[in-house]
């Protein structure tokens, strides 16, 4: 990884490998804090201890197996309203990256992870500052399960398993994955939000399907039926259209 170069623009041309870290998130606002950042700097490890998910959950993975990265944006052109389009982007970037390899059952799982079936492969994390009503950085941290064959969580699936394919070569996968990001974050930047939000809406998953959800541990029925400007989660419930924010929901699989 020390002559990692990605057939970039940009996003990856500054990069920071660790053998071993607790978080390469917590490893970029480091970085953050400390000196000026070039965007898209990348921060790699082979051996995350203590990584972060959404709503506080760890993320399983075994040392020199899978991706565990994080990207440092400068999305000032972005309001503070927006910031939810920057999720639909990087998730489409994943997206398009994961497609070359996993034929059929892939989908985006409100609001960052990745399936395969009802199986996760991806999980985001995506940590933002602001400078008034702008964006002014963010951290983009993304673990992709690659070539690990057994996890602690059923529920877990790695691309080797999915595609049913030999050893991936991880470093390669990572300049594949680096160019799928560019080119969406690129797009979102000369103003492409709508046409990106629809195609997010289409890989969706299990939009415009009825399935239970759990709130506060009470259960329900209820239909997605997209994605409001700000993030929430707008699901039709009883007939109404109901909003939820990251925390409120829960899917049931």
């Amino acid at each position: 990884m020390h002559n990692f170069q990605p057939k970039t623009l940009f996003l990856g041309k500054n990069t920071l490998y660790l053998p071993s870290c607790h978080s390469t998130n917590d490893i970029a606002a480091e970085i953050i804090q400390k000196e000026q950042f070039f965007d898209g700097t990348l921060v790699i490890t082979s051996d995350q201890t203590a990584g972060r998910g959404q709503r506080g959950n760890n993320w399983e993975t075994l040392p020199g197996q899978n991706i565990t990265m994080s990207v440092i944006l400068k999305p000032d052109f972005l309001s503070a309203t927006a910031q939810f389009s920057l999720n639909i982007a990087v998730s489409l970037g994943v997206y398009e990256f994961l497609s070359k390899y996993v034929a059929k059952d892939l989908s985006i799982k409100w609001p960052n992870d990745m399936y395969v079936g009802k199986r996760k492969i991806v999980g985001m994390l995506l940590e933002n500052s602001l400078a008034g009503n702008r964006i002014s950085h963010s951290i983009v941290g993304i673990g992709v399960n690659i070539n690990q064959l057994s996890f602690n969580n059923d529920k877990a699936i790695s691309l080797r398993l999915a595609a049913r394919h030999d050893e991936f070569d991880i470093e390669m996968l990572i300049g594949e994955l680096c160019i799928c990001l560019e080119k969406y974050y690129l797009q979102l930047k000369n103003g492409h939000l709508a046409a990106q939000k629809k195609q997010y809406l289409q890989h969706l998953f299990r939009f415009e399907e009825t399935h239970y959800f759990n709130k506060n541990g009470s259960r329900f029925l209820g239909k997605i039926v997209g994605i409001a400007d700000s993030g929430l989660l707008m699901i039709e419930v009883a007939g109404e259209v109901q909003y939820f924010d990251f925390k409120e929901v829960a899917f049931e699989i």
